[in-house]
């Protein structure tokens, strides 16, 4: 499986929003962003869908459990 663009960790992705890592956890357990699975079963994140989400463009809905 070939990925374009560059992945972020949760920990770069929850700098981004100003959130705990275990909230992008959750969101993404969620539905509410999409991640993808490496083979040792870590998460990772498009940057660009993430920067789309930042600017407003995507569906992510604030759960009041960022911090």
């Amino acid at each position: 499986m070939e990925v374009e663009g560059k992945l972020l960790t949760p920990g770069e992705v929850a700098a981004m929003f100003r959130v705990d890592p275990k909230t992008v956890t959750r969101w993404a357990a969620a539905g509410r962003i999409s991640s993808i699975r490496t083979p040792g079963g870590h998460r990772r994140f498009r940057e660009s869908e993430v920067r789309a989400l930042l600017a407003g463009e995507g569906g992510l809905i604030d759960d009041d459990a960022d911090s």
